[in-house]
């Protein structure tokens, strides 16, 4: 089910996935990413491209769909973790608003239509 749920991000335009640890931050945009998974390793983008990410399948054990206030809007993500609760990688949502702020429905239906296949909390 994990591959499937990042399939289905990686196929939406304009989420930034990112994975984060205490010296450095990765961010990829989603556009036209490919994803593959051999083994335990599931990799988004080319291997041969200027980036891309391998993400080990065994160590992500749940994911949360967020809709997180701001001071000025609502962020909208899907955040993997591993067995302790730390957070492996993040798909964030973006350009989620117009330039009057303003939430573009049709952006929030592709992300509430992804939270309805999978529920709110997902175990793996």
């Amino acid at each position: 089910m994990l591959f499937e749920l990042l399939s289905d991000i990686v196929k939406i335009d304009d989420v930034l996935l990112i994975t984060k640890n205490i010296g450095a931050t990765c961010e990829i945009r989603s556009n036209s990413l490919t994803i593959k998974q051999k083994e335990k390793w599931i990799t988004i983008g080319d291997n041969d491209g200027p980036a891309h990410m391998h993400i080990n399948s065994e160590m992500i054990k749940s994911a949360e769909f967020v809709k997180e206030q701001k001071p000025d809007r609502i962020s909208f993500s899907v955040r993997f973790f591993d067995i302790d609760n730390h957070r492996i990688v993040a798909a964030f949502f973006t350009k989620m608003y117009d330039e009057s702020k303003n939430l573009i429905s049709e952006r929030e239906s592709l992300y509430n239509s992804l939270n309805e296949k999978y529920f709110s909390k997902i175990k793996f």
